[in-house]
């Protein structure tokens, strides 16, 4: 009896194997009943086809995969996670993930993505994690994520971003990290970010931006960290920062080309007195402009530069003032000299009258 249920035992062990294998694909490893499927440098240049049904997590990171066809996983309606970094794809078409309904996690990241059509998040609004990070992208707008509506962290960082329209979020009321770093934005206009109100963390570190429209950062009710470190910003834009009304929020500064002058020096003095704002690396700014002041810290120098602007005023003053009392000074001698000669003349014709 006992050697009977050994054999059956051996016998529905090497089923399983052999079910295991027959399912999988050939350059693929399979794993834990089939839920795990690792196709990763496998030299795939399009999609594998025997992906088994059960695979949850399908792993298709550094192969050669240039295009995303629609309704490419039909036969995986049971993935969580999948990773496609690190291959050539630059085309996903309208409904390639539109399948994947319990999709969580989707990886793009290392690829060629120029452009994000309407269709390229339809079916995936249970998704909580997008990288998109080191892609071609240059543009956002409404169409981008259109769907995405449980998305929690959106990683678009080392891209070629320059314009961002108004509502290119206006479906991720449940984002709560935005990764922005490292693109080409100059400029954060009003508007932009208006229904992010989950958002925690906004990443700006690695861009040109040199101007902010006041009350960009209003929407933004649950920021607790807003990265703008390594920008092009040589002023403080008060009103902007004014505008952000959580009870804790850490800005970074660093890095940027700082204009060293009085005005900047209010500023910040104003900023540092919100208690709701906290500059975490005001410490380690540095002047870029004037040139005098290059390499120091605005610490070193905050305390003398609206001194030195006081002095410079009151040189101007004191050179305005001399110089018109001089000019007063000059106008009395003259007028008492012209007297004088009028007096002359009057004393001259006298004497001519009385020779007559």
């Amino acid at each position: 009896m006992k050697e009977l249920l050994f054999l059956l035992l051996v016998v529905t062990e090497a089923s399983c194997r052999s079910h295991s294998t027959h399912s999988c694909e050939q350059r693929c490893k399979c794993q834990g009943d089939l839920k795990f499927t690792i196709c990763s440098e496998a030299n795939f240049t399009q999609l594998p086809g025997k992906v088994p049904a059960a695979t949850e997590l399908l792993d298709l990171s550094d192969n050669h995969i240039a295009v995303i066809p629609g309704r490419s996983f039909s036969k995986n309606r049971k993935l969580r996670f999948l990773l496609l970094q690190k291959n050539n794809i630059s085309t996903v078409e309208d409904g390639g993930f539109s399948q994947l309904e319990f999709l969580q996690k989707l990886d793009l990241s290392w690829n060629r993505i120029s452009t994000l059509s309407e269709g390229f998040s339809a079916g995936l609004a249970l998704l909580r994690e997008l990288q998109l990070a080191h892609n071609r992208l240059t543009s956002l707008d409404s169409r981008s994520f259109l769907h995405l509506d449980g998305l929690q962290r959106l990683n678009l960082s080392s891209n070629a971003i320059h314009t961002i329209h108004v509502r290119s979020f206006s479906s991720m009321s449940s984002l709560r990290q935005l990764h922005l770093e490292d693109n080409q934005l100059t400029s954060l206009r009003s508007g932009i970010f208006s229904m992010l109100r989950s958002l925690e963390v906004l990443n700006l570190a690695g861009n040109k931006i040199n101007e902010m429209e006041d009350g960009v950062f209003k929407p933004l009710i649950s920021m607790t960290l807003l990265n703008l470190a390594g920008n092009q910003m040589s002023a403080i834009y008060f009103k902007a920062f004014l505008g952000i009304s959580t009870y804790s929020t850490h800005i970074l500064l660093e890095e940027n080309p700082w204009n060293c002058d009085c005005d900047l020096q209010r500023v910040f003095r104003k900023l540092r007195s919100i208690q709701r704002i906290y500059l975490d690396d005001y410490y380690n700014l540095t002047c870029k402009v004037p040139p005098v002041l290059r390499g120091y810290r605005l610490t070193e120098v905050d305390t003398e530069l609206c001194i030195a602007e006081t002095v410079t005023v009151l040189i101007i003053t004191i050179t305005v003032v001399i110089t018109l009392l001089a000019a007063m000074v000059m106008g009395e001698r003259k007028r008492k000299k012209q007297k004088k000669g009028k007096h002359w003349t009057q004393q001259g014709e006298l004497s001519d009258e009385s020779d007559y």
